[in-house]
């Protein structure tokens, strides 16, 4: 172990920014992070090893007991459980002989629950030591089953296993035409790199992954810092739940998306670039690394770009699952091998960055319609959308409709179109952005995809009138609970006790105070929590209270109060210590009917 983990540190330069990518070789080699490999490791980067414990715990791709030699993770989105999703993992728990959540006395096989893969228009999906595994059903389950009892090595597995769609269903102004190797930049080069950034100004390109920034004004600011190292960043880490068209655009117009990339380092400066890929698409990373290959052979990174005196690189760093790295500081703060902890701001990422450089920070879609837009000219995408939308929306669809993929679509287009061309019907609401977007109702099919309506970074989750609401919400405030980083209070906590309060009224042990209390703790946890996670963890619950109130209120108990804690059941191992069963040993809590 000391020669490998001495080989990965030197290969890595012996940076302490590099720590993620050497924690994940260490994890596909030994399937948990040693304590051996972290002593050795904090003297090799010169970095405390409580540093190392801390990136280790932070990410749920890493552990530090061992897993599997094929370790299993069933995705449990909200599309994955409404495909039957938790028979379907309890049967392969009873096909592998192994508990959800534990590893087999062999040590051959682990299986348990992560969160969204990406997969969710092919589900149910899971992974097999990282790699995507879709469309499980029980013929699947079997054969996985035989592969791993017969210790198939993962390359002889059938690759029908690992099929990943791109299931592009409506292309539009972007995804319509792919546009030439290099032509975005030669364009741009030619008509002057400011006269360039004026075009995607009058574009009125916004930030593609939620917030809706100007693109523009986000790479001016940068450019105009006084420092002269400067970062170019791809945020592919698309955790969002019902969210996977960044996934589609880096399998098919990967170029496009580098070509942006380049084109942004070019107008501020930047000689570095990064793409940060979620870990849930590590099918992705040989082939991604090919394309930064080809662009580097046809002289389009490296050094004198298209002998224009651009010098600029793109490097694939890899998240190890975390949601919250979506957001762009706790992004950052991954990339510089720490856990994912979102910054305090000011100062923004375009004045304080990476490694302390102006930096900025840019969705893959966001990228891709830059690129567009420099070849075509800023008026091509202004004349698409609305006055304050410009441009189109790239959707990720998924649940109760014939017709899962990614649709293009003009912003201020209807809601109702977009589920006429998806097929559904009978439909219940809508989730819009994921969890930490909004539910609409089937009352408000005519609102509009748009920034001054409803802003998504493009998850569009369908259900129809046989899903129950308070389901829906009950497995979104459980992900927010468990992807909550834990750096502040209000939400750390808050999202523990909203899972809570949530729980008990689901399960029917609500009182009408309680329902207040869950109210009162939403806007708290709204008001108080330092980033966006904390701020939008209540939305489900808030946006479903405020369109189906009665859906909360027929699950109370009408008495005025139940406890909450179970006192007795509480007190059971001391009655096993004590080797105590009767009556004497036990409490009765009692809520009094107050009607």
């Amino acid at each position: 172990m000391k020669q490998f983990i001495q080989n990965l540190a030197e290969k890595n330069g012996y940076q302490a920014s590099h720590l993620l990518q050497i924690l994940k070789a260490i994890q596909f080699r030994y399937h948990y992070v040693p304590e051996g490999a972290i002593e050795q490791l904090a003297g090799l980067l010169h970095i405390p090893r409580t540093r190392i414990i801390s990136v280790v715990e932070f990410y749920s791709f890493f552990h530090s007991y061992p897993k599997g030699q094929y370790e299993l993770l069933i995705s449990d989105s909200i599309t994955d459980h409404m495909l039957d999703k938790i028979n379907l993992t309890a049967y392969l728990a009873r096909q592998l002989k192994v508990a959800v959540g534990g590893v087999r006395e062999d040590g051959l096989v682990s299986l348990d629950n992560t969160s969204c893969t990406g997969m969710c228009d092919q589900g149910p999906a899971g992974m097999v030591n990282g790699h995507a595994l879709t469309k499980l059903d029980h013929a699947r389950i079997d054969a996985i089953a035989d592969l791993i009892n017969q210790q198939k090595p993962l390359a002889e597995w059938p690759a029908e296993l690992f099929q990943v769609e791109d299931n592009i269903r409506k292309p539009g102004l972007l995804l319509t035409q792919q546009i030439g190797h290099g032509a975005a930049l030669r364009a741009a080069f030619k008509r002057g790199l400011p006269e360039t950034l004026t075009e995607i100004e009058q574009s009125g390109l916004r930030g593609r992954g939620g917030a809706g920034f100007k693109t523009a004004m986000k790479w001016r600011f940068c450019s105009e810092e006084a420092q002269s190292e400067r970062y170019v960043v791809c945020n592919a880490d698309e955790g969002e739940p019902g969210t996977f068209k960044d996934r589609v655009l880096l399998n098919s117009y990967a170029h496009q998306v580098f070509e942006g990339m380049t084109l942004c380092a070019a107008i501020i400066g930047a000689k570095q670039g990064f793409l940060y890929l979620r870990g849930e698409y590590l099918h992705l990373l040989d082939k991604l690394q090919g394309i930064l290959d080809e662009r580097r052979k046809a002289g389009l990174l490296g050094s004198n770009i298209l002998r224009e005196g651009l010098d600029f690189d793109i490097e694939i760093r890899m998240g190890a699952g975390a949601y919250i790295c979506g957001e762009e500081s706790a992004l950052i703060e991954s990339l510089e091998g720490k856990p994912g902890i979102p910054r305090n701001r000011p100062p923004y990422p375009v004045t304080q960055g990476y490694l302390g450089k102006p930096t900025v920070v840019n969705n893959v879609e966001t990228f891709l319609a830059a690129a567009g837009i420099a070849l075509n000219g800023g008026g091509w995408f202004a004349n698409v959308g609305t006055d304050k939308s410009k441009g189109t929306k790239i959707l990720s669809i998924s649940g109760d409709c014939p017709c899962p993929g990614i649709y293009e679509y003009p912003f201020g287009t209807s809601i109702q179109s977009v589920l006429t061309d998806c097929g559904a019907n009978d439909v219940l609401g809508i989730q819009i952005g994921g969890p930490s977007g909004a539910f609409i109702s089937n009352q408000e099919f005519d609102r509009k995809l748009a920034f001054e309506d409803l802003a998504t970074g493009g998850s569009f989750i369908i259900f129809n009138n046989s899903r129950n609401i308070l389901d829906i919400v009950h497995n979104f405030t459980h992900f927010f609970a468990h992807e909550s980083c834990g750096f502040c209070t209000p939400c750390r906590v808050g999202t523990s006790l909203l899972k809570k309060q949530l729980d008990k009224i689901h399960e029917g042990h609500g009182s009408a105070g309680d329902v207040a209390a869950l109210e009162e703790l939403c806007r708290l946890v709204k008001k108080q929590s330092h980033c966006g996670l904390g701020q939008t963890a209540a939305n489900p619950i808030l946006t479903t209270l405020e369109r189906y109130p009665e859906l909360y209120q027929s699950r109370l108990k009408k008495i005025s109060y139940e406890p909450g804690f179970d006192l007795d059941g509480a007190l059971e191992i001391a009655r096993r210590m004590a080797n105590r069963t009767d009556a004497a040993a036990h409490l009765a809590q009692v809520g009094e009917d107050h009607e």
